[in-house]
């Protein structure tokens, strides 16, 4: 991927002020019991106190690894997931607070993207029916001339013919189901969309194609995007800043081009080192830097810095105090002691 999209997005302006969303302090607990075969009852930390905004027109990227609460952290801004405490305020409002009919009208303004292409549309509705029942579920436009006329609006918008409405899901590569997925998101006209990893499940060159689509949509219509994602690659191209998540927890977030040349925590530098460069003279002499051990349980956190047991600049500091998330620099944020 790192061969195909450059770092060329451009900065987007704007201010706190600017925010469409900000999450405080957001927690969300799973608690899991022993089971027929016993064992104590627990508690999964799967979010863990995090916080963060978006401002208008504004694309973060959240990254982390598999299980590090990402895709828990989009369904509760989706509400998708009740969480546990915290606040998520979208256009002013506390989405935790609400519930019924208010719930569902703000919900309009926020739609998600799928991670599998394949399993996120009704294989036994055609690509017309897909797109066209939001709409009509939410009585957007209630004339089924009109309905018709949107869904092929909304299919040309995102790179489809008219006559793939007619067509079920399983008739299309994996490409134009997302493609497909899209458009169903766009049919409520939001100003915010969750994308929970919507081109891990595709061909490299696809991904490319899905990437350049949702930015010139973003250009077009001033969507701003929350991009849950683990391939660091993608997430530099089509992000405005990057926040980095490590056992439920942010460690890191700052803007895009900031965070990949001076990461400032172990966590991030890690990740960064991971990241394969095409140039296979510049790959085989650099340094790398190989985290030891496991990623710790999240029903059993340890204690002070959850990256402590891993990190090769802890301190005893680090193994019994918890580190805030801290400006280290002008708009740079980082969760570490030592930063």
């Amino acid at each position: 991927m790192s061969a195909i999209l450059s770092d060329s997005r451009p900065a987007q302006a704007g201010t706190a002020a600017d925010a469409i969303l900000e999450v405080r302090n957001l927690v969300m607990h799973f608690h899991v019991g022993g089971g027929l075969v016993g064992g104590g009852a627990g508690v999964v930390r799967a979010v863990d106190g995090v916080s963060f905004s978006i401002r208008r027109r504004e694309t973060l990227g959240l990254v982390g690894e598999s299980g590090c609460g990402k895709t828990t952290t989009g369904r509760c801004v989706l509400q998708l997931e009740r969480p546990t405490s915290g606040e998520v305020i979208f256009e002013g409002r506390d989405l935790t607070k609400l519930d019924g009919d208010e719930l569902r009208r703000v919900r309009q303004r926020i739609q998600v993207i799928f991670q599998d292409p394949y399993s996120s549309l009704n294989p036994r509705m055609t690509v017309g029916q897909i797109v066209a029942e939001p709409m009509a579920v939410h009585g957007l436009v209630t004339d089924s001339r009109k309905r018709v006329a949107r869904v092929r609006e909304l299919l040309g918008r995102v790179g489809l013919l008219p006559r793939h409405a007619d067509r079920y899901p399983h008739e299309m590569s994996g490409g134009q189901r997302q493609r497909v997925g899209i458009a169903r998101a766009l049919a409520m006209s939001p100003s915010l969309i969750i994308c929970d990893e919507p081109v891990s499940a595709l061909d490299v060159s696809i991904q490319a194609q899905i990437i350049n689509l949702l930015e010139d949509l973003q250009t077009d219509l001033g969507l701003s995007y929350l991009f849950v994602a683990h391939d660091l690659a993608v997430v530099r191209h089509i992000s405005d800043r990057v926040a980095v998540m490590y056992l439920g927890k942010i460690v890191e977030i700052a803007g895009r081009t900031e965070l990949y040349q001076n990461p400032a925590h172990p966590y991030t530098r890690a990740l960064l080192a991971a990241v394969p460069i095409p140039d296979p003279v510049v790959e085989s002499g650099r340094d790398r830097q190989v985290l030891g051990g496991e990623v710790p349980s999240p029903l059993n956190p340890p204690a002070g810095c959850v990256f402590h047991p891993r990190c090769p600049i802890a301190v005893e500091r680090c193994r019994h105090e918890a580190p805030a998330l801290r400006g280290v620099r002008a708009g740079h944020d980082a969760a570490c002691h030592l930063a």
